[in-house]
């Protein structure tokens, strides 16, 4: 019994010691496909996080790739030095990279070696934590990849067994689909939330790739009934219970594009096809006017749109506008922060990094 007690104080000082980290802090998330030699391209001061992006696993345990990887993760964990309040976390998997989830987290002993193995790369490169980015489980995600019903109950078990392996000063976070089928049947949330430091939603890709019909691929706000949007999920997160300062949206630094699109409602929800689209680095030279553009604003849904009348393309992402409304309706509804996909697709200078920052020191 005594040993039993000890057990439940102990669970109860760490559950106190994640609420207390995260109440009055605001996080700005950068994940990050990049090297040790662009990183300091960027306006690293505006960051609270750098979330290295990916790692994978290997007979099991978390993988990193490369040398060349290696050497990124070490920089990044230097930059602390300049910028201590800083932290580097790292990546599992990604869209194509968990191929081997399912089956490696369907154990006990497979979801042990996994936890153990974190902890040995972050106490090896110092890094502050591991972000899970299992897409998805329970339900389809890249096609061909392994998917079980039973994955609810086993990723429950896999956050169990690292929050216990990695302490409270580990962070802990997972990226979850901001889509309605992931909320309802992807995860335990009211069992996995008390465990993590923070969940970052990705509500972006909301329209994807494999959609026949244009709409706003990373919208703030539902314009139609059964839509998805940033709010939509945040709502159905907190009417759980869910602490607010939990929850961190996600922005798009680039856009999604359709072809062969009606110009009837200026390209928005009309029949297309999915084709590459532009990163936000590129948006000024590309959706311009002279390039045959033009430049909408749904202000339901707070979220911008392009389309181009001679080509017959139409194109949706964030730009500065909507990042900047994200950011400011975090902050309103005292969530815990804004991520997004990814650093490299943004300006060096003076783009929606900055944006957000603006927001963030009103």
């Amino acid at each position: 019994m005594y040993h039993k007690l000890l057990s439940v104080f102990a669970v109860l000082l760490l559950f106190g010691h994640l609420s207390a980290r995260g109440q009055n802090e605001f996080s700005v998330i950068a994940y990050y496909t990049g090297d040790d030699q662009k990183i300091d391209r960027f306006e690293v001061d505006k960051l609270t996080h750098i979330i290295f992006s990916f790692c994978h696993l290997k007979d099991g345990e978390l993988h990193v790739d490369n040398a060349q990887d290696s050497t990124t993760i070490k920089y990044l964990v230097s930059l602390k030095k300049t910028h201590p309040k800083l932290k580097i976390m790292l990546s599992l998997g990604g869209w194509g990279g968990c191929a081997p989830c399912s089956e490696a987290f369907s154990t006990a002993d497979g979801r042990n070696k996994f936890a153990r193995s974190v902890k040995e790369v972050n106490d090896y490169f110092k890094t502050d934590g591991i972000d899970l980015d299992w897409e998805y489980p329970t339900i389809e995600g890249h096609p061909g990849h392994l998917f079980q019903v039973q994955d609810k109950e086993n990723f429950t078990a896999l956050i169990q067994v690292l929050r216990q392996t990695l302490g409270s000063e580990n962070e802990l976070s997972f990226a979850a689909g901001g889509f309605q089928k992931y909320l309802d049947e992807s995860v335990e949330w009211e069992k996995i939330m008390p465990l993590v430091d923070r969940v970052n939603i990705m509500s972006y890709d909301l329209v994807n790739g494999y959609a026949t019909v244009t709409g706003h691929h990373t919208p703030l706000f539902s314009t139609r009934d059964e839509e998805e949007s940033t709010d939509r999920a945040v709502k159905f997160l907190l009417g759980k219970g869910i602490p607010a300062n939990k929850l961190v949206i996600g922005a798009a630094f680039y856009t999604r594009v359709w072809e062969n699109v009606s110009s009837l409602s200026n390209g928005l929800y009309q029949a297309g096809k999915h084709r590459s689209g532009y990163d936000f680095k590129s948006y000024a030279e590309n959706l311009t006017s002279a390039n045959g553009w033009a430049y909408f604003w749904d202000k339901k849904a707070k979220a911008p749109y392009w389309y181009n009348k001679e080509e017959k393309l139409f194109a949706t992402g964030d730009d500065l506008r909507s990042v900047k409304a994200k950011t400011k309706y975090a902050l309103d509804n005292k969530l815990g922060g804004i991520m997004f996909w990814e650093l490299t697709l943004d300006t060096h200078r003076d783009g929606l990094l900055k944006g957000i920052d603006e927001v963030v020191k009103q």
